[in-house]
């Protein structure tokens, strides 16, 4: 299986802010992984009943369920894994990475384009030190919502904000945010996890197909970031003060694991409360 990046590799990150890298996880496991996420998507969503078409158009993207390692176990192990999180602390050159949070993100079959924006914007994380892996248990092509992304953007001190979730996204045929750079869209070959960095542009095709896209993402930081003044889930949960460190149960070290030990998962929020994309409406 693949090791933490080359020096190539590496480079690559530096300079275009994604990457993908081969041979990550073994056949065994995404079919034992992608069990896994199906189910936990399958209970989260199982309240809404919705034809894709009624839906947001953000909604019309992708059914987006986050923090799935904290009630969905047998997820955790893929969370939390290893060698990805190995790969994380090394394209951001740090000795130890938390998570911020997972999520899967199922593009339906006839699922619309996810519209280009960049992550670190609606985390409340000062540091640009975030890297987003995204986990495709089928692989991906242009066909079924493959990722794109503009090359370099993440040095772009882009300082305009992209709300996907009530609006279209940054306009990259008509707006300064790409600098004219066109989007690389990137097939991901089954058992391979493409990384992109927090401040990279990126969007999504269309699912043409006729299945799901099923991906799992986990948002790594490195440890040691602070909270900016920002409202987020993540550190309002823990009340994590403006200009403190964030750390403690709901964003646990991811690599390395003490002991290899996985994480014990907070207490849940209430289920009821906004904010929580695929968290049930009634208590489970």
């Amino acid at each position: 299986m693949a090791k933490a990046p080359t020096q190539k590799q590496l480079q690559r990150f530096e300079q275009r802010g994604f990457i993908v890298i081969d041979d990550m996880l073994s056949v065994d496991e995404l079919d034992r992984y992608g069990v896994a996420v199906d189910e936990a998507v399958a209970k989260r969503s199982r309240w809404d009943k919705r034809p894709l078409m009624k839906r947001s158009l953000y909604e019309q993207s992708f059914r987006q369920c986050i923090n799935l390692w904290e009630d969905a176990p047998d997820v955790r192990p893929l969370t939390f894994h290893p060698r990805i999180g190995e790969v994380a602390a090394a394209l951001l050159h740090a000795d130890a990475v938390r998570i911020w949070h997972d999520q899967a993100l199922y593009k339906e079959s006839k699922g619309r384009e996810t519209d280009p924006h960049l992550d670190h914007d609606y985390w409340a994380i000062e540091e640009a030190r975030t890297v987003t892996a995204w986990i495709p248990f089928d692989g991906s092509s242009e066909n079924a919502g493959s990722m794109g992304y503009v090359p370099g953007s993440h040095k772009f001190d882009v300082t305009a904000v992209a709300n996907i979730f009530t609006g279209r996204g940054f306009d990259l045929d008509n707006g300064d945010e790409a600098r004219g750079i066109a989007p690389e869209y990137v097939n991901v070959p089954r058992g391979s996890v493409a990384f992109h960095h927090g401040r990279t542009i990126h969007l999504a095709n269309p699912n043409r197909s006729d299945r799901t896209r099923r991906v799992h993402t986990v948002i790594f930081f490195a440890d040691g970031c602070t909270r900016r003044n920002a409202k987020h889930v993540t550190v309002d949960r823990m009340a994590v003060p403006v200009g403190a460190l964030i750390r403690g149960p709901v964003t646990p070290i991811a690599w390395p694991l003490p002991e290899g030990r996985l994480p014990d998962p907070p207490p849940l929020p209430d289920p009821l409360r906004p904010g929580w994309p695929g968290w049930p409406k009634t208590p489970t």
